[in-house]
C-alpha cells in the first residue's frame, strides 16, 4: 500500500481522493487549519491541519510528518503548494517523490508575464502584453497601449489583483497601490466577454512527451464578469492540446500543467491566458468523462507505467454553491445553458459534493466559502480593486 500526501484540500482533492482509495492508497492532507473540502473526506487516513506559510517552516513540517508516516508520494493541490514544492525541490525531493518543473523552468510558465513573452516568440496565440517592470508607467509604449486594458499580477490566483482599466489616466492613478500589494504587473489587452473560456489540461514526461490530456469550456461562471467556475462541460479540441503541449515542450515542463483560454468573440481566436501548475478546481468534470487524473499524477511521481484511457465529450460539473450564487446575479438566468434547472442526469456531477456517501466534504467546504462571503477583505480581493 502506498501512502499519498496531498498538500491542501480545495474542492480538486474531491475528484481525486475516491480513485486513489478505490486503489488501495492510504491518503494524507496537509492543509491549513481553516475548514475546506478535502480534509473532512471520510476516504482521508490523516488530516494536519497548519498555519505554516508555504516556505521554509513548512519544509521541516512536511518532512517531518514524510518521515513519520512513511509517504511515498506528494501530490500538489493549489498553486502556492505547487510553487512550494518546485521552490525547495531540492531539499524535499531527497524524501519524497513528487513530479514537478524546477524552479526557473516552473517560473517561467506560472509567471504570466513571462508565458506571454514565450508566446510572443514562438508566435503562439495571446493578448497583446507590455512588461510594466521593464517600461516606465511614463513610457510611451504604456501611455499609447489600446485601453480599455486588463491589469494583472505577473503571479497570481482566482483572478486576485486584476483589474480593467479603461483609461491611461486610470492606469496612473490605481498602479501604484496595485504594485505595492501584488508586486510586478502587466498591461494586457482587453479581451471582451462574449467568447468561450476553455481549459486544457495535459501531463507530459521527463521527456516532455504527452501522457495525457483533457478539455472543458466553462459554461457559467461567478462572479458573473469573470470568476472562477460554476458549470462546465468536457470537449474535445486537438488542436488546443498539440498547441499547449508545445508550449510545455519549450519550457520543458515536466508533470501536469492546467492552460486557461479565452476566446477573443471580434476575431475567434482562441488565446492563451495562463498556466495553472496544479489541478484545478474543475478537475473532476475530466475524471467523470474516462481520465483518472489521480492514478496518472500518482503514478508520474511513483514512475509506474501509465495507462491510456478513454474520454467522453457532454460530461456537466456543477458547482451548487457558486451556481446559486450566480443565479442569484445572473440577467440571463431562464434562458442559459445548459440548463440551471436540470439537477440530475447520468452525465452530471458536482464539483463540491462527493455524494451521499462522503457528505461532511460538501457540509464542510460550503460553511467555509459562506464564511468567506461575508470577509469584505475576500471579497475585494476576489474583485481585485
Amino acid at each position: 500500500m502506498y501512502n499519498i500526501l496531498l498538500l491542501g484540500s480545495g474542492t480538486q482533492s474531491l475528484a481525486i481522493i475516491p480513485s486513489l482509495f478505490r486503489a488501495g492508497y492510504r491518503i494524507i492532507i496537509i492543509s491549513s487549519t481553516d475548514s475546506n473540502y478535502g480534509d473532512k473526506s471520510r476516504y482521508v487516513y490523516k488530516h494536519y491541519a497548519t498555519n505554516c506559510p508555504f516556505d521554509h517552516r513548512l519544509v521541516s513540517f512536511a518532512l517531518e510528518i514524510i518521515k513519520c508516516d512513511k509517504i511515498d508520494a506528494v501530490i500538489p493541490m493549489g498553486d502556492t503548494a505547487a510553487e512550494f514544492l518546485s521552490k525547495y525541490k531540492q531539499e524535499i525531493c531527497s524524501r519524497v517523490k513528487f513530479t514537478i518543473p524546477d524552479y526557473d523552468i516552473f517560473i517561467k510558465g506560472y509567471d504570466k508575464n513571462q508565458l506571454m513573452s514565450l508566446c510572443d516568440r514562438r508566435g503562439y496565440p495571446h493578448p497583446q502584453t507590455i512588461d510594466l517592470s521593464v517600461f516606465d508607467i511614463s513610457n510611451d509604449a504604456v501611455r499609447n497601449f489600446p485601453f480599455p486594458a486588463m491589469l494583472k499580477p505577473n503571479c497570481t490566483t482566482g483572478g486576485r489583483g486584476m483589474v480593467e482599466v479603461q483609461t491611461y489616466e486610470e492606469f496612473l492613478s490605481i498602479y501604484p497601490e496595485l504594485h505595492k500589494q501584488f508586486g510586478d504587473y502587466h498591461l494586457q489587452r482587453f479581451v471582451k466577454a462574449g467568447g468561450r473560456q476553455i481549459k486544457v489540461q495535459l501531463y507530459v514526461d521527463e521527456y516532455q512527451q504527452l501522457v495525457a490530456h483533457s478539455e472543458q469550456q466553462k459554461m457559467r461562471w461567478y462572479p458573473n464578469k469573470a470568476g472562477s467556475n460554476c458549470c462546465a462541460i468536457s470537449i474535445v479540441n486537438n488542436e488546443l492540446v498539440t498547441i499547449c503541449h508545445n508550449v510545455l515542450k519549450d519550457l520543458k515542463w515536466v508533470g501536469f500543467a492546467d492552460f486557461d483560454i479565452i476566446e477573443d468573440p471580434n476575431t475567434g481566436e482562441l488565446l492563451i491566458m495562463e498556466i495553472n501548475p496544479r489541478l484545478p478546481a474543475c478537475i473532476k468534470g475530466s475524471v467523470m468523462a474516462g481520465i483518472n487524473w489521480g492514478e496518472i499524477l500518482v503514478n508520474g511521481a511513483l514512475g509506474l507505467p501509465q495507462k491510456t484511457y478513454g474520454y467522453k465529450e457532454g460530461v456537466i460539473l456543477r458547482h451548487l454553491g457558486l451556481e446559486v450564487l450566480w443565479f442569484i446575479h445572473a440577467s440571463n438566468r431562464w434562458h442559459t445553458n445548459p440548463c440551471w434547472f436540470r439537477f440530475f442526469g447520468k452525465n452530471i456531477f458536482y464539483q463540491d459534493m462527493n455524494g451521499l456517501s462522503d457528505p461532511m466534504p460538501f457540509v464542510s467546504g460550503t460553511f467555509s466559502n459562506i464564511r468567506k462571503l461575508f470577509n469584505p477583505e475576500f471579497r475585494q480581493m476576489k474583485q481585485g480593486v
